[in-house]
């Protein structure tokens, strides 16, 4: 097999309390990174509830569509139950008894000092195709089997049951059957600039990205990640060629992208005011102490944050942080003169180097024709310059305190950086 081939797997959780909202679907996530790992792609994870027709229309679907078929859920000895006899139905094969498997489930009841039922004992007949899987933690067996030039495999939904089968038996099974290829990913993570925006501002680039590597635009709250991806046999070759395909990238988009990887904006910040030196106070109004639960929420963060307040009513902008009583009453709380006056106040008031403000219209009420909701202001003062910037939002108030959370702590970061515009 060409080390670029890519070997597809799909993801099959079954189970009405998924459908239900009941219980969420941990496995397949986590069952994704390690395929990942591997050098599998998923190409689709499907749930499906408790039903015949619904699991044989996904056993089907699925066989057209992927090289590995990984199941979790419905082993259960229940009624409720269906993978196993649908796996048999499915392979049109009998369901016989297992002794391998029965002295398995035998020997884990014993040692919990339990009685072996007979609808316990159900647990070891399986499928006649199948390759019986043990289960050390629990007493539903792996079930794998190799149809057609696909690879089956079934494994209980409890967690920590289907990641043991996964690390000790899936995935060497998986990698003597395949000739994997290398996946290599780095991601580049932006903020203050749209995903469309972005995609213009690449698009040259974008056409000259060699085969091997592809681009993934991954776009979260206020936020763009660019996945890039390699395939190839050889990690550092790989690794090589991405960073030679960022050297084109970053001069082009440099002053939006804040981290790789699993780094967070807070995180960012929070080095940058660390590495300068630097501190910050903040005076949040329409974000309620949001930006600095972020910033808190960073080990360390006593060595550069100062405090913040929260004077959500005019009377305490005025009272606490010493906004003017004229600006409150003919420009309003949601203006550029109040926001301006809420952080250089606070930076003076909290000793710190940077203040950083927040005054908008959350929502979903309060808005009207001239200051609709969705209508912020934000500043970032140090001392001798102070930046503004107008927010149009959204109409949901919870997005719009996220947003203008993510908005603020950018503006902190490009100011810290020098990059305001």
């Amino acid at each position: 097999m060409s080390p670029y081939q890519e070997v597809k797997a799909e993801i099959l959780a079954i189970g009405d309390e998924l459908l239900y909202g009941q219980i969420i679907d941990t496995n397949s996530h986590w069952i994704s990174q390690e395929l990942d790992k591997i050098g599998v792609r998923v190409v689709r994870r499907t749930t499906v509830g408790d039903s015949r027709e619904a699991i044989l229309e996904a056993f089907a679907a699925a066989e057209k569509r992927a090289d590995i078929i990984l199941m979790t859920g419905g082993l259960g000895p229940t009624n409720d139950d269906l993978t196993k006899p649908l796996l048999a139905e499915y392979f049109n094969c009998e369901i016989e008894l297992v002794p391998e498997a029965l002295k398995a489930v035998r020997t884990f009841f014993e040692k919990r000092g339990r009685v072996l039922t007979d609808l316990n004992r159900l647990q070891a007949h399986l499928p006649t195709k199948c390759t019986y899987i043990p289960n050390v933690l629990g007493t539903a067996p792996g079930m794998w089997f190799q149809e057609n030039g696909t690879i089956w495999m079934s494994m209980p939904g409890v967690p920590h049951e289907m990641k043991k089968l996964m690390e000790d038996h899936v995935i060497p099974r998986i990698k003597s059957n395949f000739e994997l290829p290398i996946i290599y990913h780095q991601v580049v993570k932006t903020v203050g600039i749209g995903e469309s925006w972005l995609a213009d501002v690449i698009k040259d680039w974008e056409k000259e990205l060699p085969p091997h590597i592809k681009l993934a635009y991954l776009p979260s709250l206020g936020q763009v990640r660019l996945r890039l991806t390699a395939f190839g046999d050889n990690f550092q070759n790989l690794e090589n060629d991405v960073a030679q395909q960022l050297q084109s990238l970053l001069p082009l988009i440099d002053k939006y992208v804040y981290g790789y990887n699993q780094d967070t904006l807070e995180e960012t910040v929070g080095r940058l005011l660390k590495n300068h030196g630097k501190t910050v106070a903040l005076a949040e109004s329409c974000s309620g102490g949001y930006i600095s639960h972020m910033i808190t929420s960073i080990p360390g963060s006593s060595a550069y944050f100062q405090g913040s307040m929260v004077p959500y009513h005019n009377q305490f902008k005025h009272a606490l942080l010493n906004v003017d009583e004229l600006t409150l009453q003919t420009k309003g709380a949601v203006s550029e003169e109040t926001i301006i006056q809420m952080a250089e106040h606070i930076r003076l008031k909290l000793n710190a180097d940077y203040g950083l403000a927040s005054s908008g219209i959350a929502g979903p009420g309060g808005g009207w024709a001239e200051k609709p909701v969705g209508t912020v202001w934000i500043a970032c003062s140090d001392g001798q310059t102070t930046v503004t910037k107008k927010l149009q939002l959204t109409q949901d108030r919870m997005l719009n305190i996220q947003l203008t959370a993510i908005a603020g702590l950018n503006l902190l970061r490009t100011c810290i950086i020098g990059q305001t515009e």
